[in-house]
C-alpha cells in the first residue's frame, strides 16, 4: 500500500484530496493539525508522532524532522534501501503533500512583530519538500493545492509504481517545489536584510504568446503560486500579452493610489489621461487600495479619456472603483485593449461582452504595490532593485517661491497633478484642471501630458500642444527641476497659472523670475519623481 505524508499550513482543498487518496488505496500519514483536520472529516489517517514514536516538541517547531520520515522519503527504491528501512520498522513514503508557513503574508502585515515573523519561518516543511523533490525519480511532491486535482485524477486513472504517477509529472512537481523553497528562502533573507545578495524569485505563471514583439519569447512569473496576472483574474478576452501586462501594471498602480474615484488611461507604458472625480470619505485601506464609497468612476473615466482621445485608442484603462454600466458608456466608441477594476457589475459585464476584443481584469483587493515594496528591473549582466515610489515621503513641505502664492483652487489642482505626475515617464510635464470649471470640488483631470522626451522643454511643448485651449488656467507639474526658464516661458504663453516642481537647479532663480514676470504661482516640493 503506497503511503502519503501530508503536512500543510494552507488546508485549502485538503479534505477532498485526502478522501480521494483514501479511496484510491493510499495510507495517509499526517502531522498534528493536518491529521486532526483529515480525521474530523472521517478519513482514516495516522499521526506522524505515532508512526515515528517521537512526539511533536518545542511547541510544534519539530514535527517531521525524524529519520523515519526522511529515510522513507529518500529511499531509492532498491532492495538494499527497503531492507534497511524494514529493519528499523519503517516504510517508504511515496507522496509528500506540503505547503509552508505563511511567512511572506505575516511579514507584510503592518506592524508585524519580528518574533511573529520568525515563528512563521518553516523548517520541517522545507526539509521534506527538498527531500521529496530530490527523490522525484520515485516520490511525488505536491506543494500547491492547485495541483491536487490533476494528481488525484492521475492516481484514479492509472496504476503502477509511485501510485501510478508518471515520471514527467513527478519531475514537473519537483521543479515547482524547489522553486517554492528558493523563493521562500529569498523572502526571508530579504526581510532580514534588504541588501542581501539573494535575488528576487517568482513562481512560473504562464508562457506568454510572445514578448514586446512577435519574434521574442516571454514568460510571466508571479509573487504567489497560481496567482493570476497582477494578482487579478481575467474575466473576458484573449490571453494578456507582455505589453498588456506592463501597461496594466502602470495603470493599476496609478489608479489605486488615489483616494477618490479615479481613472487612468495608459498607452505604451505612458499615461495619456488621469482623473479623480472626488475624495472617498473612508480614505485608503491598509491594502493600499482606495476604499469603495459607492461613487462611480464614470465621470473620472470620461475626463481621463478626454485628455487625449487619439492616444486612448488601443490603450488600457484602470479604475479604482467597481466598473459599472455608466463607466462602459463613458468609454463611448473608444476601443481599449484592457480594463482593470476592483470588480465589474453584472450590467457592465453584459455590455462589455459585446466588446469581444477587450480583456477584463478583475483586481479584487489587490494592492497598488508589491507586499515587500520593491520593484526589480533587469539590465545586461544583472538587475536593479529599488523601493517603489509611492509619492512624497512623510514630512515633505511645499514652499512658495514666487511673488504670487497659489489660490486654494490652484493648490488643490497642483496636488492632483503632482500625484498623477509620478506615473509619467521622465522628463514628465503634466497639465491639470478641474473636471467642472464651475465646481472644483467635482475633481480634477489631466488636460495635457508630455513625457519620455530627452529634454524638458520638448515635453512642455507636447503637453501644452495636447491641451490646446484647455491649457489656459490649468496648473503644471514637472517631475524634476527646470534647468532653464524656457519651459516656464512656454507654459506662460499657453496660459498656465501655477507650477509645482522639485527645485534644486543652480538656475532655479531664472525659473522663478520667469514665473513672476508672467504672474504664475510657483511651488517647490523638494522631491523628485523621475520614472525611467
Amino acid at each position: 500500500m503506497p503511503i502519503a505524508l501530508i503536512s500543510v499550513s494552507d488546508k485549502t482543498g485538503l479534505v477532498a484530496f485526502a478522501g480521494r487518496l483514501e479511496k484510491a488505496g493510499w495510507r495517509l500519514l499526517a502531522s498534528g493539525g493536518t491529521a486532526k483536520a483529515i480525521a474530523a472529516a472521517g478519513v482514516a489517517v495516522d499521526e506522524v508522532a505515532d508512526y515515528t514514536g517521537s512526539p511533536e516538541i518545542l511547541g510544534g517547531r519539530v514535527k517531521t524532522l525524524h529519520p523515519a520520515i526522511h529515510g522513507g522519503i529518500l529511499s531509492r527504491g532498491t532492495d538494499a534501501d527497503r531492507s534497511e528501512l524494514a529493519g528499523l520498522g519503517w516504510s517508504e513514503l511515496d507522496l509528500v503533500v506540503c505547503n509552508l508557513y505563511p511567512f511572506e503574508a505575516t511579514m507584510a502585515r503592518p506592524g508585524a512583530a519580528e518574533a511573529a515573523c520568525v515563528e512563521e519561518i518553516d523548517i520541517g516543511g522545507v526539509a521534506i519538500l527538498r527531500a521529496a523533490a530530490k527523490n522525484y525519480a520515485r516520490v511525488t511532491v505536491v506543494c500547491d493545492p492547485a495541483d491536487y486535482e490533476r494528481v488525484a485524477a492521475s492516481l484514479e486513472t492509472s496504476v503502477g509504481e509511485s501510485g501510478g504517477l508518471g515520471p514527467e509529472l513527478r519531475r514537473e512537481l519537483a521543479v515547482k517545489a524547489f522553486a517554492l523553497c528558493a523563493r521562500y528562502d529569498a523572502a526571508i533573507a530579504s526581510w532580514l536584510e534588504p541588501e542581501s545578495s539573494v535575488g528576487p524569485f517568482g513562481y512560473a505563471g504562464q508562457k506568454l504568446r510572445y514578448g514586446e514583439n512577435p519574434h521574442q519569447k516571454a514568460w510571466l512569473y508571479t509573487d504567489e503560486p497560481g496567482a493570476g496576472p497582477l494578482g487579478g483574474s481575467v474575466l473576458q478576452g484573449k490571453e494578456l500579452s507582455y505589453n498588456n501586462l506592463l501597461d496594466l501594471d502602470a495603470a493599476w498602480r496609478t489608479a489605486a493610489g488615489f483616494d477618490g474615484a479615479a481613472a487612468v488611461v495608459v498607452k505604451h507604458l505612458s499615461p495619456c489621461g488621469v482623473a479623480e472625480s472626488g475624495v472617498a470619505e473612508s480614505g485608503v485601506a491598509e491594502s493600499g487600495v482606495a476604499t469603495t464609497d459607492g461613487e462611480s468612476p464614470a465621470r473620472a473615466l470620461e475626463a481621463a479619456v478626454a485628455c487625449d482621445p487619439l492616444s486612448t485608442f488601443g490603450g488600457v484603462v484602470a479604475v479604482n472603483r467597481p466598473f459599472d454600466a455608466d463607466s462602459v458608456r463613458a468609454l463611448g466608441e473608444t476601443f481599449v485593449e484592457c480594463v482593470a477594476a476592483p470588480s465589474f457589475t453584472p450590467e457592465a459585464r453584459g455590455l462589455l461582452a459585446k466588446r469581444k476584443s477587450a480583456r477584463l481584469l478583475e483586481m479584487g483587493d489587490a494592492p497598488s504595490r508589491t507586499a515587500v515594496g520593491y520593484e526589480t528591473r533587469s539590465i545586461r549582466g544583472g538587475f536593479l532593485r529599488q523601493e517603489i515610489d509611492d509619492g512624497d515621503p512623510d514630512g515633505t513641505e511645499w514652499k512658495v517661491v514666487s511673488k504670487r502664492a497659489p489660490t486654494e483652487a490652484e493648490l488643490a489642482a497642483l496636488r492632483f497633478a503632482w500625484k498623477a505626475c509620478v506615473s509619467a515617464k521622465s522628463n514628465a510635464i503634466l497639465l491639470a484642471a478641474p473636471i467642472d470649471a464651475a465646481d472644483p470640488s467635482a475633481g480634477y483631470a489631466t488636460v495635457g501630458i508630455g513625457s519620455g522626451q530627452p529634454n524638458r522643454v520638448d515635453s512642455t511643448r507636447i503637453a501644452v500642444g495636447r491641451a490646446g485651449d484647455k491649457a489656459r488656467g490649468s496648473v503644471l507639474a514637472s517631475d524634476a527641476f527646470f534647468p532653464f526658464p524656457d519651459s516656464i516661458e512656454v507654459a506662460a504663453a499657453a496660459g498656465v497659472s501655477a507650477i509645482a516642481h522639485p527645485g534644486g537647479s543652480i538656475r532655479d532663480g531664472l525659473s522663478v523670475e520667469a514665473a513672476d514676470a508672467a504672474g504664475i504661482a510657483m511651488i517647490v516640493t523638494g522631491v523628485r519623481h523621475f520614472r525611467h
